[in-house]
């Protein structure tokens, strides 16, 4: 009944804001535009299409908010109008109370909040759909912001994501395409990533190890935190200096070389993913700024830490060698690739997935970003891989809104970037210190500790497993211990070959100091 109300209170809004003129657009029944037209009958839409679809989504929710905020960046694919209506979901949308802030604030530190700060701002900076942002400052002079999470999140999403399920369950169960979309994994993700959104201590952690991972990059800045007022419903940073990246013209007045912002920002995003395994998943304009500080000047901002993505090892591997694979144009070895990872059926003919890849991406190579769309891509991409069969992987879904993310970016920085020249030679690079002779040198030398732990007990093990006693002589234990020794000699191989990685291991961190 909850699910029923839910659908009742989206469809109400739908139709009050008259978001039906888009969503029926497709519809060829001739009854069903009669029906809404009753239903709707004397409504009046004086408010732009763009305002519209902006306070709906804000009504709807969070999670509305969210997809509102994706769309927003994807100007290719929306009008002018509409898209500047929705970029106000990054950061404008209508805060609550004053007086409900500094309250929270009070709950969450059990204090005047006069006894916490010299100055506390009641106007937010910023406002979005699951927070808002207070400027203050410390009794030790330090400017800080407050960020609050907006009471009451929590009911509301779960609500939503237990509708979500619902629907999922209702496409897994009936859907031809079920089984190979994951719906229900992919809801399970989201339902991760926005719990781990209201936990502003996560948040706190997520932006601290962001800030390690970046300070020899020199491209972005991260604030720091205040760890001693840090908690769940409200946490406190450094003041971050910076202009929106959405004011472009602003950035110009200033200095700022947008060509070379566009191309650092598709740095930032690979090194992030294929480095470190761990970025930004939010990265609308809202959440971005650009410092114009002497010191720090043409810098990336970051803001707003709640939703990070994360890839294991076999994920990165295997991601770059798709995109290498993809900038050399070997959609041979990107079909290969998709076998080899259980993606496809094993019976799927490489050569068929090959030449179908090969007309999805070969027209839009050699190609500005304002002459090529991603999403026109992935779109094709997605029509390819329900031919194919082609599973969907849930721990990718971050990663590919993150994508879309950075494309439109790039797109409002610069249309005439090359997205696929900029990062081909930082995926070079990685896969050369992965897989190259540098990358195996840095391998033994991580695993030279263990290697020296090992080698002492090496003697003792190898005289076990020669030397293991008979208790029975029966032929049955016989040919058992028979086959251990077998298995004991293989043993040994294994273990004088990991000594002689080691040993040199050992030297070569030995000989470092005078290599160079």
């Amino acid at each position: 009944m909850r699910h029923l109300a839910r659908l009742i209170y989206i469809v109400v809004t739908v139709l009050r804001y008259g978001l039906d003129e888009v969503a029926l657009s497709g519809f060829r029944q001739r009854w069903v535009r009669v029906m809404v037209s009753v239903v709707t009958f004397g409504r009046r839409l004086d408010a732009p299409p763009g305002q519209r679809l902006r306070e709906a989504l804000e009504r709807l929710g969070p999670i509305f908010v969210k997809f509102g905020q994706v769309l927003s960046t994807r100007r290719d694919l929306l009008p002018d109008d509409v898209a500047d209506e929705l970029a106000r979901l990054q950061d404008d949308v209508p805060p609550f109370p004053a007086a409900v802030a500094r309250a929270l604030v009070e709950k969450a530190f059990k204090r005047p909040i006069e006894a916490i700060f010299a100055t506390f701002e009641a106007e937010p900076v910023a406002s979005a759909s699951i927070a808002q942002v207070h400027f203050a400052t410390l009794k030790d002079g330090r400017e800080v912001a407050v960020k609050v999470l907006r009471p009451g999140m929590l009911a509301i999403i779960d609500d939503d994501l237990s509708l979500l399920r619902t629907l999922a369950r209702w496409i897994d169960r009936w859907s031809v395409d079920g089984k190979r979309l994951k719906p229900r994994e992919v809801v399970a993700e989201f339902d991760n990533y926005l719990h781990d959104e209201l936990d502003l201590v996560r948040e706190a952690a997520n932006g601290a190890q962001l800030r390690r991972n970046m300070e020899g990059l020199d491209l972005l800045m991260v604030p720091e935190m205040v760890w001693d007022l840090c908690t769940q419903s409200v946490i406190v940073m450094e003041r971050m200096k910076g202009v929106p990246i959405s004011q472009r013209q602003r950035l110009r007045d200033a200095g700022v070389d947008i060509k070379k912002l566009a191309r650092d920002g598709v740095t930032i995003f690979f090194t992030q993913v294929f480095r470190d395994g761990f970025f930004h998943a939010d990265m609308h304009p809202g959440n971005i700024q650009v410092s114009i500080a002497p010191a720090t000047f043409g810098r990336y901002v970051a803001l707003d830490f709640g939703i990070v993505g994360t890839l294991t090892e076999v994920d990165k591997e295997y991601l770059a060698q798709n995109f290498i694979a993809f900038f050399r144009r070997d959609y041979k070895r990107v079909a290969e690739l998709h076998l080899e990872s259980g993606w496809v059926p094993a019976g799927t003919r490489v050569d068929e997935l090959e030449g179908a890849i090969r007309a999805v991406c070969e027209p839009h190579f050699d190609r500005p970003l304002k002459d090529i769309s991603l999403g026109q891509v992935l779109l094709r991409l997605f029509q390819t891989s329900r031919r194919f069969n082609v599973e969907i992987q849930p721990q990718l879904v971050l990663l590919q809104k993150t994508l879309l993310n950075v494309e439109g970016l790039g797109r409002q920085l610069d249309p005439e970037l090359d997205l696929w020249s900029t990062a081909k030679p930082f995926l070079e690079r990685w896969m050369d210190a992965q897989v190259g002779v540098r990358g195996l040198f840095e391998r033994m030398k991580k695993e030279a500790p263990h290697y020296a732990q090992l080698l002492p007990e090496l003697p003792r093990l190898l005289h076990q497993a020669l030397h293991r006693p008979h208790r029975e002589e029966s032929p049955a234990l016989l040919a058992l211990l028979a086959e251990q020794r077998r298995t004991n000699r293989l043993l040994t191989a294994v273990l004088l070959t990991a000594g002689g990685f080691a040993a040199g291991a050992a030297v070569m961190a030995w000989l470092q100091p005078w290599m160079g």
